[in-house]
């Protein structure tokens, strides 16, 4: 028999206990929390993601053609080779994301964290990163042909690559 007097302990254990976090095999969600999960190759094309914590993720050669990321939180995750075309990362958190060989054609990135974001080799061919922060940013041979720059007003030109012209 459980002893009486320890019910109110226990009972007030469980309520202050933190929330239990989603495991990487949870599926795709608003707000999901997928930290530190090897998602290579998956494909969560149109998957609506807004607000989701991808921290130290790895989404290698993952298909995201069409995701709402709007929000989300992907500090130091890893989209190496993968398709984000006409994604939504409209506000995310990408300090430090390793965006390499990444195709991300027609994405919005309007005020999103790119500090220190790895853009190496990357297609961002008529993405709108009106109010990203770049900081730091390697965007060392990325395709920049029409985005919209971080001004919001100046288009760069065709054939730019690692500099907006």
């Amino acid at each position: 028999m459980f002893p009486r007097h320890l019910l109110p302990l226990v009972a007030l254990a469980l309520l202050a206990a933190p929330p239990a976090l989603a495991a990487c095999t949870d599926p795709a969600g608003p707000e999901v929390v997928w930290r530190r999960c090897l998602l290579d190759g998956r494909d969560l094309s149109g998957a609506n993601l807004a607000g989701a914590v991808l921290r130290d993720t790895s989404l290698q050669r993952a298909r995201l053609v069409g995701a709402n990321l709007t929000g989300a939180d992907a500090f130091n995750a890893r989209f190496v080779s993968s398709d984000l075309t006409d994604v939504d990362m409209s506000g995310a958190t990408l300090r430090e994301v390793d965006f390499t060989r990444a195709v991300l054609r027609n994405a919005k990135l309007a005020g999103a964290d790119l500090r220190r974001a790895r853009l190496f080799r990357a297609d961002l061919t008529g993405a709108d990163l009106t109010g990203a922060n770049l900081e730091g940013a390697d965007l060392s041979h990325t395709v920049l042909a029409g985005v919209r720059w971080t001004d919001g007003q100046r288009v760069c030109a065709a054939g730019s690559v690692g500099a907006c012209q």
